[in-house]
């Protein structure tokens, strides 16, 4: 039978878990507090929203199992029993809502079932499924060193007051015993145990994935949590002194991410890739991680893990976008908060050249709107605020375009601060010295950035904040010597067009009026002698450079019947086009 992918999509859902297939089953949830099982059947979930399902075979057995988790803490068990999906056992054991369940299916004969649960109380908890017969033996109870079921349930409620008060995590050591039919009738038991108690994360569990099987590979287990960190967790094999067999012992393996918290969100979701020689996760930042191991040593234990290079990139619309004027790098600015510097990173062959983000220049508070190149190491964005703000480039950038081969500098571009952070204290980013430097900010790399160090290590200096507007600002224009900005505008006063000096960063001359609602666009010339602006109210104004300062108008047409969305000279400046809403261009000279 020939192998065959499906892909899974549930874009209206807000967790990161959305379906489980196997082989010729699916199941799926959304926000309507029910499963939806495809061709089988619909489970309601008594008022409870699900959070998080896993579906696969029972050990030796053409049964399904289904763990779902919800909003009570718990995970129920429903198993596939005469074509019908019956509830038969809840686990019990978490102490806050289960975010995660995935099931590592047995390789060979023998093997246990094994189902993986991850919390928001920073817990993992392993359960053991495999085949069960009721014992024979009419001595069973009176054996010294065994403990019946009740007893068990019985000392369990004993203990459970005191360790709530003691803020202590509950062990349940009940074996929940599990039957199934098939298609013939014939029943067959099974059993789940708690089996292993995962503590390392500081903080609530988003995801648990266990590693690719095969033959002559141990168990492991990757779980990524909001305090910005991936565990790989294996198994230790410890003989118990009872004549049950062996406890087992799960330790911490090897451990990636960043030191210090819930940075940013810290991880939503995590996997494996390459057969399980790369471990990735992904976080709110719309960016992945990536490591991979070094399979060059054979000590167990003992393999190297590096971070490599993965996918990054905004996680919301990009509302500007502008190319240096070399052409070298692109900019970009989202509604994700940030700016990003895009380009090319050169290959021995053109076939191996590669886009990637290179900077992350600003992570503001606010979203942003627009963004433009002053020059090749100057930028103005402008976001829902007041305030346009004006960034330049670190040495450490200058640097690192350099050392990828994506453009030259001179010496004299060299000539700036190493770098930026933001105060503890402070809202904007400013510039940091060598001896001020983190020991981030001074290597040198020969490499892209990862994503931990694009959102820490590669922001711009904000050198100066400009002013003038009584609403948020909305498109901004520059050109090399002057800086053109409006605002959203309802009225004469406020729908002017602002230009300053790009030196100082002054007024010039008055602001240029005319227009009756916001301006959408503003467009230098190329010889920066004319500035063509378009608005809401249908209309395009030109104003022209004085010889004494400032520009004064000299043409207006309400040429549209819909608002102007755009405008945009020819290259030779004797041409312009608008773009409007009544799906029109329209071509003026």
């Amino acid at each position: 039978m020939a192998n065959s992918t499906v892909y899974i999509a549930a874009a209206t859902n807000r967790y990161s878990q959305a379906a489980a297939i196997s082989n010729n089953s699916l199941a799926a949830f959304g926000s309507s507090k029910l499963i939806a099982l495809w061709d089988i059947s619909t489970i309601p979930l008594g008022g409870r929203y699900p959070l998080a399902l896993a579906l696969t075979y029972l050990p030796g057995s053409k049964a399904l199992i289904l763990a779902i988790s919800g909003t009570d803490s718990k995970i129920h068990i429903w198993t596939r029993s005469e074509n019908l999906f019956v509830h038969v056992s809840v686990l019990a054991g978490h102490e806050d809502w289960v975010k995660t369940l995935d099931f590592q299916d047995p390789i060979s004969q023998g093997q246990t079932l094994v189902l993986a649960s991850g919390s928001q109380d920073a817990t993992i908890r392993l359960w053991n499924v495999e085949p069960w017969s009721r014992p024979t033996s009419t001595s069973q109870k009176d054996r010294p060193d065994s403990l019946n079921d009740e007893l068990l349930d019985a000392f369990e409620a004993s203990l459970g007051d005191v360790g709530e008060a003691e803020g202590g995590r509950q062990i349940s050591l009940k074996r929940h015993i599990v039957t199934v039919k098939d298609d013939q009738g014939s029943s067959q038991q099974f059993s789940i145990t708690f089996d292993a108690l995962l503590i390392g994360h500081e903080a609530g569990v988003t995801s648990v994935a266990w590693k690719p099987p095969s033959v002559d590979s141990e168990p492991i287990l990757l779980s990524t949590s909001t305090d910005s960190s991936v565990i790989l967790w294996s198994q230790s094999t410890v003989v118990a002194p009872t004549k049950e067999g062996s406890t087992s012992i799960w330790t911490n393996r090897q451990r990636f991410g960043d030191i210090g918290g819930q940075r940013l969100g810290g991880f939503v979701g995590g996997g494996w890739a390459q057969h399980g020689e790369e471990a990735l996760a992904w976080g709110w930042t719309g960016s992945w991680r990536r490591w991979k191991c070094n399979t060059s040593t054979t000590i167990a234990h003992a393999e190297v893990w590096l971070e490599a290079g993965a996918i990054s990139g905004h996680n919301g619309p990009v509302k500007g976008l502008d190319w240096s004027p070399t052409g070298a790098y692109l900019l970009s600015a989202g509604l994700d908060q940030t700016t990003r510097v895009h380009a090319v990173i050169p290959g021995s062959r053109t076939e191996d050249s590669e886009w990637h983000e290179l900077s992350r220049p600003q992570i503001h508070g606010y979203d942003l709107i627009d963004v433009a190149f002053i020059d090749t190491l100057r930028f103005v964005s402008i976001a829902d605020e007041k305030v346009a703000r004006i960034f330049e480039a670190p040495r450490n950038f200058v640097n690192l375009i350099e050392e990828l081969g994506v453009s030259k500098f001179t010496e004299s571009e060299h000539q700036r601060p190493l770098a930026a952070n933001v105060p503890p204290l402070g809202l904007s980013n400013k510039a940091v010295e060598n001896a001020q430097a983190s020991t981030s900010m001074l290597e040198t790399r020969e490499r892209r950035p990862f994503e931990g160090e694009l959102a820490s290590t590669t922001l711009w200096p904000e050198i100066e904040k400009i002013f003038g507007h009584g609403y948020e600002a909305r498109p901004v224009s520059p050109n090399k010597r002057f800086l053109a900005t409006a605002c959203k505008a309802t009225t004469l006063e406020h729908a002017v067009v602002r230009v300053y000096d790009t030196t100082k960063y002054q007024p010039v001359g008055q602001p240029l009026s005319g227009h009756s609602l916001t301006v959408t666009r503003i467009a230098f010339s190329p010889d920066g002698n004319f500035v063509l602006s378009v608005s809401r109210d249908r209309s395009w104004r030109l104003f022209r450079a004085r010889e004494s300062g400032g520009f004064i108008p000299i043409a207006a047409d309400k040429s549209h019947g819909r608002i102007i969305w755009d405008c945009a000279w020819a290259s030779e400046g004797d041409v312009f086009a608008t773009a409007s809403r009544d799906k029109t261009v329209s071509i003026s000279c």
